[in-house]
């Protein structure tokens, strides 16, 4: 029965989409519908509304409605969705403050004389559009209102002039900040959490291992990293795009004819383009810059985005009259004065201190009323102007409210999907299907491609990614990141656009073009832009590099970035510091020959031994991480033989889980038979429980013999492996530290001598002073001694001679023999520090400098730049960790 409410589920809300009813109330509708209906159904014909859910029941499904109502709306944690009304405000403002006619008008000038020159200006318009405003409808408007006429009137082919429009006007979707990537970052965030908690119980059940290592983790993503991630493959798909006009232009000469200038290039050209072009840019590089900086969160940089759409229009709603860049010039100067009191004073008010921290406070009030107050002014025009700020301000809400009601809508949709097992039943659907993840992956891109020709990107984001997601992130066979995976499907749905008969890119261009432009000629236009967006799909697909590269980059390399021996990044480490060890620099061979020619006798014997080892563990670390890379390669000829039957028996348990899964849920339904009228459809659960059994255990049987020899020879060779690299880490720590420590007790030299007379006068102060004040006295000496490493005896006699001080009366022979012995050791520490020679320090220094980027490594802060590139690069690739599991 849970099959037949499911599709029941479905046929209702295909219906009410298909009969044009309002998604953001199909959606929901759908599931109140079919829930209410298996409640009721489930209380009448089994004494129990729980009967006919696979997972819970109608309580489950509300509490789950719940759960999701305040994640989106109430969970200070999931902020993301804020950026949303912030992105549409900035876009829809620069569209009515016609910025997007000027650009278009401009930019088709410039291009003209080139072959093919007004598409490509199209496109490159269509670009900066998308990057500013993310409007799929306002963008296609206003192009379709001022191209189209001029590409009509100077020969352009109709098919190629409408797909050239209807295209670039889609980049939005893809190009951050992008609306389409703010909500499949939300939906992956939760996707990541169900993948990483299936990849955490398939370990378990795979390997009997309670935790799974955290390497092996599902890889999270956020808006700004779907943004970082998806600028490439946006760039990607307008290179496409421009070279296929000129291509076909060239090809073709009749379909995209050059456009003479008739005007010219003259100064006054360029300085229109100037003030059209470079507006725009700047919003841009506020907006993505601060972002790709690390300076701004999302949020906060669409309210970036806002304030400067805001700016912008209000100069350009009073072009031509006479101060009509005030406001922009008043905020520009106040942007300026902020930036220079930031960077030349101290603004936190709670820390000020003197005349000066004052001074740049005022300063900078004085600024921020300014920029303050060309908001306003510019809000004030845009208000007066058409009532331009009004209906932004209206529009903007009526976006904003429909994101956010399909978000809640899908939401429920997604929890009645769950409560009839379609998870699970899409689950076991993609396991079944033969080729491992790309073969999952291809009919999911598939599946989305198809529902594009039918349903918005937002449904299609809030209803299937929920679903299909983490099935996908949850394959360690690839081992895909979640950032990469959103821009897939951001990339896929962007079709949705353009494929008939619902390609709304279609309708508004249909709603403004010409009569003279046939529907078919639509049609004809965006095959080839089709054709390209499934190209980039493919190259993306093929070259991940390309999607988590500028992520990795800006992580590694930003203030918050995680340290070497963060374990995620160990293996990338440990490649990059391998490479080193195959340079033939000899530059730690030389260093320690350097090291080893001096005289070393005077220090400690635990300073020599910890040389000594430092030493020995060096020329070990290297060894062992050299062995270590020989066993990798190993392992990866091993793994191409054992691969085979490791996914045929894992596939073998994994239908045996569900199987085990459905016999369980079986037995749930037929323990609630209790009555005697339901004995025969008690029986017959029974009967399906033990043909399941059978089933079952018919699986395992296929299990070959070799398995079990097999699966421990390789995994005595990735054994092999791992014990390898954790003996370079052991030396690698041994050989650093001892050094650094060294360095340590050597830099204390100037403060061991300055509290050689403290401790020298120390037992002449005591004499006469009460137990208290010779306490103190004493903690006093301790604090100076522990400032300087190595001097942790001395530290401990003084201690005790503290504690004699302590009695009451004091015990003061104790303190002056605990007092003589810190004297002595004390003596014995400078009598060989003064021996310590310069050279030594600089050829310990030295020794230090050329540990610092392999064995001490994991031991620095920070990756350096040169390091952070080389581990992005490492790690943007995909690495298959199946045979783990």
């Amino acid at each position: 029965m849970e099959l037949f409410f499911l599709l029941l589920l479905l046929i209702i809300m295909a219906t009410a989409l298909g009969s044009g009813y309002p998604v953001a109330f199909a959606l929901p509708g759908a599931a109140i519908i079919t829930i209410t209906l298996a409640a009721l159904a489930g209380w009448a014909f089994a004494g129990s509304p729980d009967a006919y859910f696979a997972q819970g029941g109608p309580g489950q499904w509300l509490s789950a409605g719940v759960t999701n109502l305040r994640g989106i709306y109430w969970e200070v944690e999931r902020d993301t969705l804020i950026a949303i009304p912030l992105f549409i405000f900035m876009g829809i403002m620069l569209q009515r403050s016609k910025i997007a006619e000027d650009l278009l008008m401009t930019m088709a000038q410039l291009f003209g004389p080139v072959p093919g020159g007004l598409g490509i200006s199209v496109v490159f318009v269509g670009a900066l559009l998308a990057a500013t405003t993310g409007i799929v409808g306002a963008t296609v408007v206003a192009m379709g209102l001022i191209s189209l006429p001029a590409m009509l009137r100077n020969n352009y082919s109709p098919s190629l002039a409408t797909g050239t429009i209807a295209a670039s006007g889609t980049l939005g979707q893809i190009i951050p900040p992008s609306i389409v990537l703010i909500i499949l970052a939300d939906q992956l965030a939760a996707a990541v959490d169900q993948a990483g908690t299936t990849r955490k119980a398939l370990y378990k059940a795979s390997t009997g291992e309670l935790t799974m290592p955290s390497p092996f983790g599902v890889t999270s993503t956020s808006a700004g990293e779907m943004f970082l991630g998806a600028l490439i493959p946006g760039l990607l798909l307008v290179a496409l795009y421009m070279i296929y006009i000129l291509v076909t232009a060239l090809l073709f000469p009749k379909k995209a004819p050059a456009v003479p200038n008739e005007t010219g290039l003259d100064k006054v050209f360029w300085q229109r383009l100037a003030l059209v072009l470079v507006p725009p840019l700047a919003l841009i590089f506020l907006v993505l810059g601060t972002i790709l900086a690390g300076i701004a969160t999302v949020n906060q940089a669409g309210a970036i985005g806002a304030a400067g759409a805001l700016i912008m229009s209000g100069y350009r709603l009073k072009e031509g009259q006479k101060g009509a860049y005030l406001p922009a010039i008043l905020a520009l100067v106040s942007i300026a004065v902020i930036a220079v009191v930031v960077s030349n004073f101290n603004t936190n008010i709670k820390a000020i201190s003197t005349a000066n921290d004052q001074i740049g406070i005022i300063i900078a009030l004085i600024a921020s009323a300014g920029l303050i107050g060309a908001l306003v002014w510019s809000a004030v025009r845009a208000y007066r102007t058409d009532n331009t700020l009004s209906d932004v301000m209206i529009e903007t809400a009526k976006a904003t409210s429909l994101v956010f009601i399909i978000l809640l809508g899908a939401a429920m949709l997604t929890a009645a999907f769950r409560a009839f097992g379609g998870e699970e039943l899409v689950q076991h659907f993609l396991e079944g299907v033969p080729g491992g993840f790309w073969a999952k992956f291809i009919v999911v891109m598939a599946i989305m491609f198809v529902l594009g020709f039918f349903l918005d990107f937002i449904e299609i984001a809030v209803v299937v990614v929920p679903i299909m997601a983490p099935i996908l992130l949850a394959d360690p066979s690839a081992n895909v990141t979640a950032v990469w995976l959103g821009v897939m499907i951001g990339l896929n749905i962007q079709t949705s656009f353009l494929t008939p008969p619902f390609g709304f890119a279609l309708f508004y261009l249909r709603g403004v073009a010409p009569a003279v432009v046939k529907t078919l000629d639509m049609y004809k236009g965006v095959i080839g832009f089709i054709c390209l967006q499934l190209s980039a799909l493919f190259i993306v697909a093929q070259f991940p590099q390309l999607v988590n590269y500028l992520p990795n980059r800006v992580s590694l390399l930003g203030e918050t970035a995680p340290p070497p021996r963060n374990p995620r990044l160990q293996y990338c480490v440990e490649n990059y510091i391998h490479g080193r060890f195959q340079e033939p620099t000899g530059r730690i061979v030389s260093a320690q020959d350097n090291l080893k020619a001096l005289d070393v006798s005077y220090l400690p014997a635990n300073l020599q031994k910890a040389l000594e080892e430092s030493y020995a563990a060096t020329g070990e670390a290297r060894d062992k991480l050299i062995a270590a890379k020989a066993v990798e390669a190993r392992e990866g000829v091993a793994a191409d033989a054992f691969r085979p039957l490791h996914v045929l028996v894992r596939g073998y348990e994994r239908d045996a889980r569900a199987l085990d899964a459905d016999i369980e849920r079986l037995r749930v339904r037929a323990s609630r038979m209790r009555s005697e009228d339901q004995a025969e459809a008690r029986a017959q659960l029974e009967q399906r429980i033990a043909d399941e059994e059978a089933e079952r255990d018919a699986l395992l049987a296929q299990i070959p013999e070799d398995w079990v020899p097999r699966r421990d020879a390789f995994k005595e060779i990735v054994k092999e492996q791992a014990q390898l690299r954790n003996e370079f880490r052991r030396s690698s720590s041994t050989a650093y530290t001892s050094v650094k420590n060294l360095q340590g007790v050597l830099a204390g030299n100037e403060d061991f001598n300055a509290f050689v007379p403290i401790l020298d006068g120390l037992m002449a102060s005591l004499q006469g002073v009460d137990s208290k004040e010779g306490q103190a006295l004493i903690k006093a000496a301790e604090d100076a001694v522990s400032r300087v490493d190595g001097t942790s005896k001395v530290k401990s006699a003084l201690s005790k001679a503290r504690r004699g001080m302590r009695r009451n009366p004091p015990r003061m022979d104790d303190v002056e023999t605990n007092v003589a012995e810190a004297r002595r050791l004390l003596a014995v520490q400078g009598e060989w520090r003064a021996q310590v020679t310069p050279e030594f320090v600089a050829a310990l220094d030295e020794y230090e400098l050329a540990m610092r980027d392999t064995v001490g490594l994991t031991q620095q802060r920070r990756l350096s730049r040169e390091q952070a590139l080389f581990v992005a690069s490492c790690q943007s690739g995909h690495r298959d960790i199946s045979l783990n599991f």
